[in-house]
């Protein structure tokens, strides 16, 4: 009797069907870890690798797909991935062996968590028998990091790894963003487990942001804007961590009024826009700062009432406000400063929101109403308070440096990173960003020795795009050792030193609140940038005069293959200024040193 050729495919599907599955093939945790790295889409890790994670380092090096970059020094790892996650708004991910490896990333960790900035740490941790014996290069990683992360995991069992890996990554890029830390036993990534491929979903019972706004308080939002005589926006880097700036734009649009940013917000908004008034806070402009104080609806997105930005809370109460406040942190609303309403979700969704309900309810607020209320901010306008002595030929101002990087870049495929300090204020008060995700600094934490660093993670990330680092002559010494990575991975970036030879904020503050005595912040020792510059392979410019300034930047941005390290000599008594001095309230500016 013949058989048909469908009998026997049912056959054998039948005969398949009863098999025992076939078990997934055992791999060691440290290839499964590279395995989930890559399904995650990472494309760098910055690490400097140690003996707890060696078999981590051997899974790397047995792949293509991920690059590792290896930084001289763990803090900076944690820099350069923190900064290519604010220019691509990927997570960053970084490297570390245990002990000094960790505790040497910790500034780059609590920098990244005070500015909500997605990062993955993976760090190595001694075998889990040596855990709590004082083993060698042991510390408590998820103890000390605790206070600076979103979360953090200690990997017990490498079953547990992929389902870990999921989370880390899925917690931070999530809900309002931020760095987490898997610490990685030795034994751990050494152990063998079957790999069942990585999950495409993750669910999490007790994490689950809040993504959409209440509608009902999107509608009261509404009312309160539409009715109101002074309103104005003020947002911050939720904007553009949310990839929210065309929104924000629109909402603009649609209410006709003034803008303001924070510092970390700088770009969500066109800065070259009439509307935008400038920077708020301590070293806001004049018209930022008082149509702060005496809006009558501030419409509050992606911002946290911080004390460099409304000074004194007291003084900011004075003036009675509507306030509403949009934020995906509840934790944020109303912790400074109370919100009439307040509007938990993600900045991008609730604007979306409120667009469509300002379509839906035709609310549109009346141009002609708002007339007085611009012809004020016009008066306040014409204070010109940002202007600076431009006939002294004889030393260089640091923010003519600024303005003339400006001038060059401005039509430019550019990213500017800055250290912390006068620098970093001058950058913020002459540059004008346009776009979202160019302006990448250190807010929060303010922490000193970013900028080098910085621009590396950016310009591994946007390879064709200029990358600037404006810094001082005390924080580029913090993190110069990475002249050397940006040697070896072919990053050609432009180093603006606005070299004044003090610890310029520390100095101003000095001058003015302790009547000139300058303690221990004079840098008397300076190297020859220069001739350190060439030293790690580099081209090094000393620039001394105003005339100079120009031709200096155009022949760096010129040599596009080559580090360019600019030593601009500037005027050493030169101050930021406006300035709000601590404890004072907004109103309360300071003009120049007579005041």
């Amino acid at each position: 009797m013949e058989i048909s050729k469908a009998e026997i495919k049912s056959a054998a599907a039948a005969a398949s069907r009863t098999a025992a599955p076939q078990a997934p093939q055992p791999l060691r945790a440290a290839d499964i870890l590279v395995l989930a790295l890559q399904a995650e889409g990472v494309k760098y890790i910055w690490g400097y690798p140690g003996g707890a994670v060696l078999h981590i380092y051997d899974a790397l090096y047995k792949q293509n797909g991920i690059q590792h970059i290896l930084v001289r020094h763990e803090q900076a790892a944690a820099h350069a991935a923190d900064a290519y996650a604010r220019a691509t708004g990927e997570v960053g991910v970084v490297m570390v062996t245990s002990g000094p490896g960790v505790t040497n990333a910790i500034t780059g960790i609590a920098t990244a968590y005070m500015d909500s900035i997605p990062m993955v740490v993976i760090s190595g941790q001694v075998p889990t028998g040596a855990i709590g014996t004082d083993a060698f290069q042991e510390c408590d990683t998820v103890g000390i990091t605790r206070p600076v992360v979103k979360h953090n995991f200690l990997v017990k069992d490498a079953h547990d790894l992929v389902a870990t890996v999921k989370k880390a990554f899925h917690i931070a890029r999530t809900g309002r963003p931020g760095p987490v830390v898997i610490d990685i036993p030795k034994d751990v990534s050494f152990a063998k487990v079957p790999y069942k491929g990585y999950p495409e979903t993750i669910e999490m019972r007790s994490y689950n942001p809040v993504v959409k706004g209440h509608i009902g308080q999107i509608r009261r939002a509404l009312q309160l804007l539409a009715a109101a005589q002074r309103p104005y926006i003020y947002y911050g880097g939720g904007v553009v961590l949310a990839n929210a700036s065309n929104e924000l734009r629109a909402v603009a649009d649609l209410l006709g009024c003034p803008v303001t940013s924070t510092l970390m917000g700088l770009g969500a908004f066109p800065e070259t826009d009439q509307r935008f008034l400038g920077m708020l806070g301590m070293h806001g402009t004049w018209e930022a700062n008082y149509a702060m104080q005496n809006c009558d609806v501030l419409l509050a997105v992606g911002a946290r009432f911080d004390d460099r930005v409304i000074s004194n809370p007291k003084h900011f109460a004075q003036n009675p406000r509507k306030i509403i406040h949009i934020d995906i942190d509840p934790s944020s609303i109303s912790k400074r400063v109370k919100a009439d309403v307040p509007i938990v979700g993600d900045v991008k969704e609730v604007l979306q929101q409120l667009l469509e309900a300002a379509t839906e309810l035709d609310v549109r607020p009346n141009p002609t109403a708002l007339a007085p209320w611009w012809k004020t901010v016009e008066g306040w306008r014409a204070k010109k308070c940002m202007r600076y002595d431009h006939t002294n030929q004889d030393v260089i101002k640091p923010q003519y440096v600024v303005e003339t990087l400006w001038n060059l870049t401005k039509d430019a495929d550019a990213y500017i990173t800055s250290d912390v300090g006068q620098h970093q204020m001058w950058v913020a008060q002459y540059y004008k960003f346009n776009e979202p995700r160019r302006w990448i600094n250190s807010g929060g934490l303010g922490t000193m020795g970013v900028g080098l660093p910085y621009a590396l993670g950016v310009k591994m990330a946007k390879p064709e795009s200029e990358v600037f680092c404006v810094s001082g002559e005390g924080s580029i010494q913090m993190c110069i050792q990475e002249l050397s990575t940006c040697l070896q991975y072919n990053a050609p970036v432009k180093i603006v030193l606005l070299n004044n030879r003090y610890l310029g904020m520390v100095r101003q503050w000095q001058e003015l609140m302790y009547e000139g005595r300058y303690s221990q912040t004079y840098m008397d020792a300076l190297p020859n940038f220069v001739k350190l510059a060439e030293a790690y392979g580099h081209v090094g410019m000393l620039i001394e005069r105003p005339q100079d300034v120009e031709p200096a930047l155009r022949e760096a941005r010129k040599l596009k293959d080559r580090t360019v390290f600019m030593d601009f000599r500037t005027d050493p008594t030169e101050n930021v200024f406006p300035m709000v001095p601590s404890g004072k309230g907004l109103t309360e500016m300071v003009l120049s040193a007579e005041d």
